[in-house]
């Protein structure tokens, strides 16, 4: 099938900041702003010339309800830029790229800024549903009377806090967070917690050589409040070792689970903003791409087992160019858990899996020097909403870096689904259009 190619001209994340037990230093939009800023800033074109912004967030404030019309004002896109949210739990940041990519394919649109932004730490601290009607009937109470009477009621378990970050990671349907989903991944394929804090540690690893390489050219400092410069992920740490993470306790299934804090994804703020333009747009502008979306797919499985998403969602991708796992020169598969990625890759080499859930032979074993080679999650980050658009964004620059032409880009997502995108560099000068 062929389409016009809808381009990625350039695109900017934050640092991601790791959640402290506080709220941190910048709203979801303040994030958002401030990285679509400097992008819009290397641009031929002034931002009222976007015809949309497209943002995906998980868990806007409030008063951030409809987040993407927000960072479209703020940004300075004037009044006759739409702006919009749209919500796919982890892979809300990819989501908003996709809904670019049709919006251009359809004519509707030529040149979108879309991107993810959360800021978990600011996740609201919510009351009980005892401490709610316990309010209501303070406020119907009328006479001194019924208050002292309303007043005896209340029980110091009404006050206890409810953390609404907690709640969110908890899928409503399974009963389970999504960290007893990654359990259940690690018992299934036999996956040990050595291999899990192996992964982990080389995931700190790889991003620190990044850094050190200047790989994340992608980032945009940022400055909060009080003059404070953030250049960089503040969750990497250097010390991070198999040894040192074997010492950690389980989280999520205590005592005998293997899913520690050390080997999962950092809770995070962040965001990632990118441009995508029809080729009319690039033409008319004058822009050079970092690179093209080739397909799109989406994919939904059991929510017991959600982080085989990535699975469920690249492997259509990859039957529909005829392309094994290893023909793709780089893969971002982003890192919720340890145990997640490595069960992605255990599933992609179980044949009785693949025809089970497939309907296809194993596709066999993803090269590990291809995969996440600048390191993912567990050391940069996790902002639920920003990470689908990150991953894609550094994927580009990954390959660009290397000289390489294709990637795939893949995440799962709280609830029991899957999203991917096949992504291919540009040359300098843009030609034609692609077959997909």
């Amino acid at each position: 099938m062929a389409f016009e190619p809808i381009y990625i001209v350039d695109g900017a994340r934050t640092p991601f900041l790791k959640a402290r037990n506080r709220p941190g230093p910048f709203s979801a939009a303040d994030l958002a702003v401030q990285a679509g800023r400097e992008l819009l800033l290397r641009q031929p074109y002034t931002p009222d010339a976007l015809d949309e912004v497209i943002v995906g967030c998980a868990a806007p404030a409030p008063d951030e309800t409809n987040i993407g019309r927000i960072i479209a004002l703020r940004l300075g896109c004037g009044p006759k830029v739409g702006g919009w949210t749209v919500m796919r739990n982890c892979a809300s940041g990819m989501q908003a790229l996709d809904s670019a990519l049709l919006n251009i394919q359809a004519g509707r649109a030529d040149l979108i800024l879309a991107g993810g932004v959360d800021a978990l730490s600011r996740a609201p601290v919510l009351v009980s549903d005892e401490m709610v009607k316990w309010l209501a009937d303070w406020n119907a109470a009328r006479s001194i009377g019924a208050r002292l009477k309303t007043l005896r009621r209340l029980h110091p378990r009404h006050l206890a806090p409810v953390l609404a970050l907690l709640r969110g990671l908890t899928d409503p349907v399974a009963g389970l967070s999504m960290g007893q989903t990654a359990e259940n991944l690690a018992t299934h394929f036999n996956i040990s917690r050595r291999a899990m804090d192996e992964y982990a540690a080389q995931s700190h690893a790889r991003t620190m050589r990044a850094r050190h390489d200047n790989a994340f050219q992608e980032i945009v400092p940022v400055v909060d409040d009080r003059g404070t410069l953030h250049e960089h992920d503040d969750g990497v740490r250097s010390d991070s070792t198999p040894e040192k993470l074997s010492g950690l306790k389980p989280v999520f299934d205590k005592p005998w689970g293997n899913i520690t804090a050390g080997n999962s994804s950092q809770v995070t703020d962040g965001a990632a903003m990118l441009i995508l333009a029809s080729e009319a747009a690039v033409t008319r502008w004058q822009l050079r791409p970092l690179g093209r979306i080739l397909d799109v797919q989406w994919a939904a499985l059991d929510p017991a087992v959600m982080g085989l998403g990535p699975v469920h969602a690249a492997t259509p991708i990859l039957d529909r160019h005829g392309l094994g796992l290893n023909d793709l020169d780089l893969w971002e598969i982003n890192e919720a858990f340890a145990a997640q990625v490595l069960a992605c890759l255990a599933a992609w080499n179980d044949d009785a899996w693949c025809r089970e859930h497939l309907g296809r032979p194993a596709l066999g074993q993803l090269d590990p020097e291809r995969l996440n080679v600048d390191g993912g999650a567990i050391a940069i980050g996790h902002p639920v909403g920003a990470s689908g658009a990150r991953i894609v964004l550094h994927l580009l620059h990954a390959l660009r870096a290397r000289g390489l032409r294709r990637g795939m880009a893949a995440i799962c997502i709280g609830g029991g689904q899957g999203g991917a995108m096949l992504l291919e560099t540009c040359d300098s000068d843009v030609q034609g259009s692609v077959e997909a």
